[in-house]
């Protein structure tokens, strides 16, 4: 796959998903019916309670982790969100920067930003702005941000030194980036990186994790840290329909590597 393949496939994703949610809240169930979503982002270190203090349609169930968790805001401060969705990230962080404070959340499917402005339009979110755009080309002044946080979307860029890059850019002297994304142990076969069913499932897009860290120290970011790991195991990730083809491809050689853990959810901080 090309860059713009890849872009245009994560892009038709995110849109049904938006549109998914829309038909959900239309018919009177929120994104979160059976409470799934909550249960799912309750997996990965949100707080019930802070998941209930935010439009329910907010939160799609996405991320590999908290970022929030490990940002330690304070009041005052402008918060980018890389990769915004619904908006769930950018309304926690609104509530703990407050009134003096700023957030803005940038995402490239114009579905999602729609959802999300409904959402802040809906919770009453005056300190919330969301913007249309690729994280690889932020929408952002220069050194006009305190902290960036981003949930599980930069594996999904095909260019992850321009966001890192970028990042840096709008960054101001002293402000920190923290991300939970999903890396690598090892490298994966050709047969799963070449699967846009992969892809768009947040793991063929993965980098080796020394990689991905690699990618931020040349950006220009010091002190960086790994807050947290979890390992992922492929067989729960991959074992699904979309991934038969991927099976079918690699043969026997599919039940010995999906046992391996390959995958692991990385929460890492760096400071400009």
């Amino acid at each position: 796959m090309d860059n713009k393949e890849i872009k245009e496939n994560v892009k038709e994703r995110y849109a049904k998903m938006a549109a998914q949610s829309a038909e959900k809240t239309n018919s009177g169930c929120s994104c979160g019916c059976g409470n799934s979503s909550v249960i799912q982002s309750e997996i990965i270190g949100y707080d019930r309670n802070d998941l209930s203090s935010v439009p329910s349609e907010a939160n799609l169930g996405l991320g590999c982790g908290n970022p929030l968790a490990h940002a330690a805001l304070k009041e005052g401060e402008t918060v980018l969100d890389l990769g915004s969705g619904g908006g769930i990230d950018c309304f926690l962080a609104a509530a703990e920067v407050g009134k003096t404070g700023f957030v803005i959340g940038v995402d490239m499917t114009p579905e999602m930003i729609e959802l999300a402005e409904k959402n802040a339009l809906q919770g009453g979110y005056k300190n919330v702005e969301f913007r249309l755009g690729e994280i690889e080309s932020l929408p952002v002044d220069d050194d006009t941000c305190d902290v960036i946080i981003s949930n599980c979307v930069i594996n999904l860029s095909p260019d992850k030194q321009a966001v890192f890059n970028e990042a840096y850019r709008v960054l101001q002297k002293g402000g920190r980036i923290v991300v939970s994304d999903i890396v690598l142990q090892f490298p994966l076969p050709e047969e799963i990186l070449e699967s846009v069913p992969a892809y768009i499932a947040c793991v063929s897009g993965a980098m080796v994790k020394q990689d991905y860290l690699n990618l931020i120290k040349k950006a220009g970011f010091r002190d960086i840290k790994i807050l947290d790991e979890a390992k992922y195991d492929l067989q729960f990730m991959l074992n699904d329909e979309i991934f038969k083809e991927v099976r079918k491809k690699m043969g026997t050689r599919w039940d010995d590597f999906s046992k391996e853990h390959a995958i692991t959810s990385m929460k890492v901080t760096g400071y400009k």
